[in-house]
Formats: structure tokens, C-alpha cells, sequence
């Protein structure tokens, strides 16, 4: 019997919890009795724990599939049900409306309860964020009854905390951090398994926080440990099997500690992505089993596998799908068909097609770049200094690009001496002026091994104007590999407006490719971009645009933003070996 005459809608255990703390938060705020505060208090703990997923029940057993929850009383459990059936909760609802919205973020800084929280608004008026921390900056705080200067600083604090824990951060940011803490628990005895997981393990371009799932024969040694880790400013809680930190640069850290048995499940459930995971519960359960980070069950409640995620995925008849994959975009369908892409590695790269040195605005000379690049066991480098309109960056003109060709000629010859198997490709990064001409003129572009030609200037362009700009230069025949090709950086600048379909369309026809910028500011191509290259039939060149050595292993980042854009060794241009690339890059 539906209670509310619809259908369950999707709505999932921790969207349930969240309502259930914001219902006892809220009364909190209004001065309401205690035990209905902890009650509610209570059901989102229980709500959140629960490995069994409260529509699965509910669709399964109806209202009695949700008696007997430990913690779920006739009240909250008609809830759950309203919640299911509607998507909301009146009773939310009506709360939500008795009090300023922005009371609800100001509970989220750190030291401000909901009793504090009521003071400070009664008697300051303060109802954002942004009025607590101004009060607060004004020395307003510290005046009211039980406040002080040390509670007003951690309070301001606490703000700028929320405040970066709210905004996103670039991939690159949060990786030391994953591999600082990857190292720090290693540290401990008995520590079996470490796995940094959500979308840092998805290689997302930005991550909100930081997910670390580990087993171990001494959770307690590891909870210590972790809160001990010397970048972590504030222990947010610490349990026997969970923790989180907030770390002095912002970034939150939560660590979870796993039964053996569990570990692959957890990691599956915890990876996401979240329609992902959807997807393949939703499989699960027409085939009888259920799914959650405990494991995958009978629905007997028989255990089924769960220790190793490649048996998770095999539960539910598919092959193990890269993380990278896990986004939604068809990977279920392509791994029902055996159809996968397979996964781009590190080793399949033989070149970098995009790197500076000290002749424009890199930091090494060309010898040392080209050790840098022989130590990662390339085959070949192109060396692709700016051109004059890129005064910046002390663009070459055209005299000190034939120095420089006759400089790497004379390079190359001294390898050939000591039989090193190494070539460095004449190149460059020609601009591509606002009217779609070249900043090399044609007679020196022809004597370069590859042209790299990318937009610095005029972002503002409507789409038809930038895409007619980047159409023209492709159409001079003169360029292999398009640089950067939607000019973004990440968090900073917004990609500027082009047709990259009708940019792919031209490229195909000129054997020209697109560049993935693996600089972790950039990742340009994106992986939809990616997509679309592959879709289009449009080579893809991974490549570094490396100012300095230390550059050059982020080659890394675009090789896992190429497999979250499916791309394979055979859709990347410098995969190729010298003597095939060589024949593709003559084709102009």
C-alpha cells in the first residue's frame, strides 16, 4: 500500500539523512524539546549507516519492509516513506520556512552549534555566512554571553575553512596529498590495503574531497595515526572504522577502515560515480542480488563476493570497469558487449609533441629538456617554442627559428654519434592570429618536422568568429596538431567559445590533430572532447606543453583524461613509433 499514492522516486539513504539532520538541526535552532532533536538526530545516523538501501527495502516490503530499522520509529519511518513516494518531506518544508536559509550553512562552521548558532542570531541578527564572519571580524562575537576572542578566532577560521571545503580542487592539487597519506599510513603496522577512491580514483579533473579506503589488523593504530598526518589542522571526528581531517590547504580527508571481506565492494561503492553506481545496483537487483559496500548478496542475505571489486562486477555478468569509466556514458552497455576500450597506458606514449625551452619561456635548454625526455625511455620530443606574437613569452622570430633548427640538427647529429635512439623534431607553437593567419610565414614552417599552432590572444570572439579563426589556419595545410584547443584553465578561465565539432570536421580533412595539454591547469581537450575526437575520427596528440623538466611526467594526467575520453593507443598520434609518425606529420 503506497501511503502517499505514487511510485517510489529515487532518492537515496544519505539524501534521507541529510533531511533527518537538518529536521534536528532546525528544532535545535528553534529551542525545541531535546528528545525529538535526538530522535531525528538518530534516524539520520541510522539512515546513513544502513547498507541496505531504504527504497530497495521499501520496494521489496512495502512499509513493513522498513519495520524493525533499529532507530527508525513510527514517525521518522512514515518519513522515510513520504520521502520515497514524494521526493520531500513536508515537515522539512515547513521548517525550512521558519527560518532563514542561510542558518542552516552557518551550522557547517566549524565550533557554531545549533545553540550558538540561535544566540548569534537572536542578538546580532545574523542569519549568512557572510554576516557571521563579518560580525566576527568586527569583534562583535566575542561580546555575547559564553563567546570570547579564542571562540570568535576559531570561528573566522572554521569560515574560511567551509569556505574551501566548499569550492572544488584541481586534480594535480590533491594528488600529493593522496600520495602523502598513501605513504604516511604504510607507516603503520598491520596496514594491508591503501586506496585513495571517489573521483580522485576517476582521475576527475577537479575533486571535492579526499576518500581513503584501507583494511588492516589494527584499526585504532591506523585511526591514530591518520589524525596525527602533520598537513591536518582540525580532526573533524575520529571512530574506530572512520575519520575525518580538514588539512591546513582546505581539502577534506576521510578514512574509512574495511573488513577484508568487504574491501572490493567498498571500493566499487566509494569509486562512484553515483548514476554509475545506480546502474549497476539497479542490475543487481533484477538479477536477485543486492549491492552495497559491504558486499553483494542473496536476497537471503547470503554473501556472494565482495572482497575483490573485479568479483563485484562479475556478480552482476560484467568484466571489471576502469574507474575512469565509471561516469555513466555508456561503459555498462560497451561491457555487456565485451566492447571496453582498451585502456591507454603510460608505456604506450613514445613522445611529448608540445615542449619549451629557455629560446621562448621554458626554464631548460634543449639538451637538457631532451635528457629529461630520454630518462622518461621516450623515442622523440618536439621542441615547440612560441612565435614573435607571443612577446611574453619571448616568442622566436623568424631568424632565431632557423638558429634554433640548425641547433637541434646539429643535436640530433651528436646523438646519432652516441648511439642514442633519440630524436628532437624541429618545431613550433606558431599563433594563430585573430584573423586565422599564421605568425610563421609558410616558407619557415616547411622546414619544421611539426607545427603546433594554438590561440593566445582575442578569447572574447563569438563561437562563429573564433571557429572561422581556427578553420582558416587548418585549411593553410600547414599544421599538424592544434594546441590547447579551447584555451580553458581549469578554476580560472573559461574555455572561449568554438565549434569543436565543425573544428573536427576541418582537422579530419587535413590530417590534423588535437591536442590533449596534460598541464594540469588545462587538460584540453577535455575527455567529452575526447570523445567527440574519437567519434570524429580525429588523431589525438597527449603532450605536456612542458616548461621545465619536472613538467614532463604530467603526461600522466593526460593519459588518464584520454581514458576517461575512451580513447585507445590506435586513436593517439604519439603512440606512433618515429618512422610512422614521421610519415603522418608529412602528410600536409
Amino acid at each position: 500500500m503506497r501511503l502517499f499514492g505514487k511510485e517510489p522516486v529515487r532518492m537515496e539513504n544519505s539524501e534521507i539523512a541529510r533531511v533527518f539532520f537538518e529536521i534536528a538541526d532546525l528544532l535545535e535552532l528553534k529551542g525545541g524539546d531535546l528528545f525529538r532533536v535526538r530522535s531525528y538526530r538518530n534516524a539520520g545516523m541510522v539512515a546513513d549507516g544502513l547498507p541496505e538501501s531504504l527504497k530497495t527495502l521499501y520496494e521489496d516490503g512495502g512499509e513493513d519492509g522498513l519495520k524493525g530499522i533499529p532507530g527508525i520509529g513510527e514517525s521518522t519511518r512514515t518519513k522515510i516513506i513520504e520521502m520515497l513516494e514524494t521526493g520531500g518531506c513536508a515537515f522539512h518544508r515547513e521548517l525550512l520556512t521558519e527560518m532563514p536559509s542561510g542558518m542552516l550553512e552557518i551550522l557547517k562552521v566549524s565550533g557554531v552549534g545549533p545553540k550558538k548558532a540561535a544566540l548569534i542570531h537572536k542578538e546580532l541578527g545574523v542569519k549568512t555566512i557572510d554576516e557571521l564572519e563579518k560580525a566576527a571580524a568586527e569583534g562583535r562575537i566575542q561580546e555575547l554571553a559564553g563567546f570570547g576572542q579564542v571562540s570568535e578566532e576559531k570561528i573566522l577560521r572554521g569560515i574560511k575553512d567551509l569556505k574551501s571545503r566548499t569550492q572544488v580542487f584541481k586534480l594535480s592539487f590533491v594528488t600529493p596529498f593522496a600520495l602523502s597519506f598513501v605513504a604516511w599510513l604504510k607507516k603503520v603496522p598491520g596496514i594491508i590495503d591503501i586506496v585513495p577512491a571517489g573521483s580522485y580514483r576517476r582521475w576527475k579533473e577537479t575533486v571535492g574531497d579526499l576518500d581513503i579506503l584501507t583494511t588492516c589488523s589494527d584499526a585504532r593504530a591506523v585511526m591514530d595515526h591518520f589524525v596525527k598526518h602533520p598537513e591536518v589542522r582540525e580532526v573533524v571526528s575520529m571512530g574506530e572504522t572512520k575519520s575525518t581531517v580538514v588539512l591546513k590547504a582546505g581539502l577534506q580527508v576521510d578514512i574509512r577502515v574495511l573488513e577484508k571481506k568487504a574491501f572490493g565492494a567498498a571500493l566499487q561503492y566509494f569509486t562512484g560515480s553515483k548514476a554509475h553506481n545506480v546502474a549497476i545496483r539497479d542490475r543487481a537487483k533484477r538479477m536477485g542480488l543486492k549491492i552495497s559496500e559491504y558486499g553483494v548478496f542473496r536476497e537471503n542475505g547470503q554473501w556472494v563476493a565482495g572482497e575483490k571489486e573485479e568479483a563485484v562486477y562479475a556478480a552482476v555478468g560484467l568484466p571489471w570497469i576502469p574507474p575512469e569509466l565509471r561516469e555513466m556514458r555508456g561503459e555498462i552497455e560497451a561491457a555487456e558487449k565485451g566492447a571496453l576500450p582498451e585502456p591507454l597506458k603510460r608505456s604506450d606514449i613514445r613522445g611529448d609533441l608540445h615542449v619549451h625551452t629557455k629560446e621562448s619561456d621554458g626554464t631548460y635548454t634543449l639538451e637538457q629538456m631532451a635528457e629529461a625526455a630520454m630518462k622518461l625511455g621516450y623515442e622523440y620530443m618536439a621542441v615547440t617554442d612560441h612565435s614573435k606574437a607571443v612577446g611574453i613569452a619571448r616568442g622566436l622570430d623568424e631568424a632565431r627559428i632557423m638558429a634554433q633548427m640548425q641547433a637541434v640538427d646539429e643535436f640530433n647529429d651528436k646523438l646519432r654519434k652516441q648511439k642514442k635512439k633519440f630524436t628532437v623534431l624541429k618545431s613550433t607553437e606558431v599563433d594563430i592570429r585573430a584573423d586565422g593567419t599564421l605568425d610563421h610565414p609558410e616558407s619557415v614552417l616547411r622546414k619544421l618536422d611539426l607545427v603546433v599552432a594554438s590561440v593566445h590572444s582575442g578569447f572574447s570572439m563569438s563561437m562563429d568568429e573564433m571557429t572561422k579563426r581556427v578553420v582558416k589556419a587548418i585549411r593553410t595545410g600547414l599544421i599538424n596538431i592544434i594546441g590547447h584547443p579551447t584555451g580553458r584553465l581549469i578554476g580560472e578561465r573559461e574555455p572561449y567559445l568554438i565549434d569543436l565539432a565543425k573544428v573536427m570536421a576541418e582537422a579530419k580533412k587535413y590530417n590534423t590533430a588535437l591536442e590533449l595539454n596534460s598541464y594540469p591547469d588545462r587538460l584540453d581537450l577535455n575527455d567529452s572532447h575526447c570523445m567527440l575526437a574519437k567519434e570524429k575520427g580525429v588523431l589525438v596528440a597527449i603532450s605536456t606543453d612542458s616548461h621545465s623538466i619536472h613538467h614532463l611526467a604530467n603526461i600522466e594526467y593526460g593519459i588518464h583524461t584520454a581514458r576517461r575520453g575512451w580513447l585507445e593507443k590506435k586513436d593517439v598520434l604519439n603512440t606512433r613509433p618515429l618512422v610512422e609518425l614521421m610519415k603522418i606529420l608529412k602528410k600536409k
